[in-house]
């Protein structure tokens, strides 16, 4: 897997602006902080987002990846304020399950999200080496 980032476009801070990779590709179902009863865990969306991450990695390492293998994450976020206030310990959490090397990311903004009580949706892609 290549990681560019062409000067011209600035250093990313949390982010790859572009990832080149060969292999098998899965694609991660969004996930929010549901526990394995299927309700919404964490009272704040730093919580949340360690659940949904920790949800999505699950899959993914359940169809032969790791975080390493990730080449493109979507966050929907239903409170950007909330959420760039906390940014500092999202990013540690994003580093403590997922490490260093960033896919390609985006952060959006949305009004709700299918489980009303969840503050953060993560869903993605990667690319993990042929079986």
């Amino acid at each position: 897997m290549e990681r560019i980032n062409p000067p011209e476009l600035g250093k990313p801070s949390g982010f790859s602006h572009a990832v080149v990779a060969e292999g098998r590709v899965v694609f991660l179902a969004g996930q929010t902080a549901l526990d394995a009863t299927n309700k919404i865990v964490g009272a704040g969306v730093v919580e949340q987002f360690e659940r949904a991450l920790g949800n999505l990695l699950t899959s993914l390492r359940a169809a032969g990846g790791s975080p390493e293998d990730l080449c493109s994450v979507t966050i929907y976020i239903v409170d950007m304020p909330d959420y760039r206030a906390h940014a500092r310990e999202i990013g540690a959490v994003w580093k403590r399950l997922a490490g260093t090397e960033y896919p390609a990311m985006a952060g959006i903004g949305v009004s709700r999200l299918w489980d009303e009580e969840a503050l953060v949706e993560v869903q993605g892609f990667a690319v993990v080496k042929p079986r």
